[in-house]
């Protein structure tokens, strides 16, 4: 299995860049790959940055890419948790953060547009201090 980075996915995903595409494209689908959580999250990151995904979007293609038969991904169940809650309003790194927060009494931010939207979807409240 090999690990992978963030621009391997972008590329497989976004396919704007041929050669690079080409090769990730290859790679992913001719190889057993490893997604980790901060991989994941950085992608996610790049593709509403750069290329401008919106919410649902950026669900989809991460749900699917990492429904391919030689994807892993470090925290499955984590990771679609957030993605689900990302669909619901939460931006996918608060989404993740509060995902990987299982367990804890609650989660604390000073952002109250994250906590109202946690609070709305989430079993694990949020709080602002």
């Amino acid at each position: 299995m090999l690990a992978i980075d963030t621009n391997l996915i972008v590329r497989f995903l976004v396919a704007d860049h041929p050669a690079q595409s080409a090769k990730a494209k290859a790679l992913i689908s001719g190889e057993d790959v490893f997604v980790s959580s901060t991989v994941v999250l950085e992608t996610a990151w790049v593709l509403r940055s750069a290329y401008g995904y919106s919410d649902e979007l950026l669900s989809a293609a991460l749900a699917a890419f990492a429904g391919l038969p030689r994807v892993t991904l470090e925290e499955p169940a984590i990771v679609a948790q957030a993605l689900d809650w990302t669909t619901g309003g939460i931006d996918f790194a608060d989404a993740l953060h509060l995902a990987k927060a299982r367990g804890c009494e609650g989660f604390v931010s000073f952002d109250r547009k994250f906590a109202k939207a946690a609070n709305r979807v989430s079993d694990i409240k949020v709080r602002v201090p």
